[in-house]
């Protein structure tokens, strides 16, 4: 847990959390459940699934850089 705290770790999470709300997003019955509302605390899911569909390029490419540097680097 102590992964969690660091920058590196707060990042993965970040990306983790992005690609999985854009995933949620292509799925019909999950999208309804999870990412109807906009607003609040549920907002977070719907807008974290708005910058992974319209970013998904930058996205995609971060996850590389960042599985690179996890499993080489760090």
């Amino acid at each position: 847990m102590a992964n969690v705290y660091s920058l590196d770790g707060l990042l993965v999470f970040g990306l983790l959390f992005v690609c999985t709300c854009a995933y949620f997003r292509k799925v019909p019955r999950l999208k309804v459940w999870l990412l109807s509302e906009k607003r609040g605390v549920w907002g977070v899911f719907y807008k974290a699934a708005v910058i992974g569909t319209r970013l998904h390029a930058a996205v995609a490419i971060s996850c590389i850089v960042m599985a690179f540097y996890v499993l080489f680097i760090k």
